[in-house]
């Protein structure tokens, strides 16, 4: 049986995926609830019913994309044990493309910044990734050490995205990127 949304769920769902894009692009402190509603194409009135508050609208988009990660490495699991094939190594490079997608990056990292200010965001934040952390303990199997290492590769191919360290012809970028260069 297909699950039918309602009008709300269904604009709601429209509303955090217009908010992604203008997050993405100004983070969670620098965009108005004005310009996100103008995104939606809803007004601001509705916005505010749809999402009572900026918090709640930035925990909703956090919460989608953590959402989308997850989704992101149940498949990569899958296919991985399904092709015979080590699945952590399958997990790195199932996020790798993940982050090569400037929005979801971008919305992460504004995620982790605002978690830093906003107690709802940092909750949201939390709970999203003790759930990876989760899915990743859980489907690779692996150690508790080769799953911190898996978390701290992440976290840096985070940063060297953020920094396009590919078009960086440095010995810090190529080491970072590839191991020792």
């Amino acid at each position: 049986m297909i699950r039918q949304l309602s009008t709300a769920d269904q604009r709601r769902e429209e509303v955090v995926d217009a908010a992604m894009a203008v997050f993405a692009e100004r983070g969670f402190h620098g965009t108005s609830t004005a310009a996100v509603a103008k995104a939606a194409g809803i007004s601001h009135a509705y916005l505010f019913k749809l999402f009572p508050t900026k918090s709640e609208l930035a925990v909703a988009v956090a919460e989608h994309c953590f959402e989308h990660t997850h989704a992101t490495f149940a498949g990569a699991a899958e296919r991985a044990r399904r092709d015979g094939e080590e699945v952590l190594p399958a997990l790195g490079a199932a996020y790798a493309e993940l982050v090569s997608d400037p929005k979801t990056l971008l919305v992460q990292l504004h995620a982790f910044a605002g978690a830093a200010t906003d107690d709802g965001l940092r909750d949201a934040v939390r709970d999203g990734f003790a759930r990876l952390y989760d899915i990743v303990s859980q489907v690779s199997g692996a150690s508790g050490d080769d799953v911190r290492a898996f978390f701290a590769k992440g976290m840096l191919i985070n940063v060297l995205m953020a920094l396009d360290a590919g078009r960086v012809d440095a010995d810090w970028a190529r080491t970072l990127l590839n191991g020792d260069a």
